[in-house]
């Protein structure tokens, strides 16, 4: 059911009304009780789909899905590899500073 934004004429009081679509607009002000209420025409309202949803889990095609994972499954490897190369010592010597005795 959706909700409607009135006002009032005489006083300006506005107000909303959450009622069915078939209802009667109402007419009569809760404020100042004279017939001169009036419906407003509103935007509606926006609609925000936030975690995995509806359409992901419903109607995305097998494929979508089984790549998606693969893709996902890749990021994740690769950042733990990162984070492993960091953490650890690298694979490739360093220069110590010229300290090391060179052999002929």
């Amino acid at each position: 059911m959706p909700t409607y934004e009135y006002l009032c004429d005489n006083c300006d009081y506005r107000f909303e009304k959450f009622q069915s679509i078939t209802a009667a607009p109402v007419r009569k002000c809760p404020n100042c009780g004279k017939m001169k209420v009036r419906r407003l025409i509103g935007c509606g309202s926006g609609i925000i789909f936030r975690g995995s949803g509806f359409y992901e889990t419903d109607y995305r095609s097998e494929g979508y899905k089984k790549a998606a994972k693969a893709e996902s499954e890749k990021a994740a490897t690769s950042k733990s590899d990162g984070k492993a190369k960091k953490a650890g010592k690298s694979d490739s010597p360093k220069n110590s500073g010229g300290n090391e005795k060179k052999t002929a």
